[in-house]
């Protein structure tokens, strides 16, 4: 049978270990929260897109103007009948999200007002983002191919 001061001394020797690796696994968990480099809030600043594709099948985008440019934290551009924009932001694991969109209040033809209305909706429902060889593609938050959007040359508005 163990003498009661060589239990002590094991319980505090164990529990000691026990802390220090606590502090470890805590130390560990915060630096990967917190090291390594963090995504630009504003990642997609200084570009221009025009959407090439959606994930609506009843109407084509290339029928409508419809782009979307980036700039100082904002998303704006044309959305097939009326001007568009608000604040948007990006994470360091591609999350993408927008603020308020806001619009001109002009009206158009039916399609391109159905259009105008599916492409901001689907915008201000997008979860990530991925830009690759000249093609920025919007995810929802299932991880489905939302908008697809071709690079352009910024646009004067």
């Amino acid at each position: 049978m163990a003498s009661p001061l060589r239990t002590g001394r094991s319980l505090v020797t164990m529990l000691t270990s026990m802390g220090a690796a606590a502090l470890l696994l805590a130390t560990l968990v915060s630096a990967a929260g917190c090291g390594g480099e963090e995504a630009d809030p504003t990642a997609l600043d200084g570009t221009s897109w025009r959407l090439a594709r959606w994930s609506e099948s009843a109407q084509d985008p290339a029928d409508f103007t419809i782009t979307a440019q980036f700039d100082d934290g904002r998303v704006g551009g044309q959305s097939a009948v009326n001007s568009y924009g608000g604040p948007y932001t990006t994470g360091p694991a591609g999350e993408f999200s927008t603020g308020e969109i806001v619009s001109t209040m002009m009206a158009g033809p039916a399609p391109a007002m159905r259009a105008e209305q599916t492409y901001l909706e689907l915008l201000q429902a997008a979860a990530t983002y991925e830009v690759v060889a000249g093609t920025l593609t919007l995810y929802d938050e299932f991880g489905a191919e939302a908008l697809v959007f071709a690079s352009s040359p910024p646009t004067d508005e």
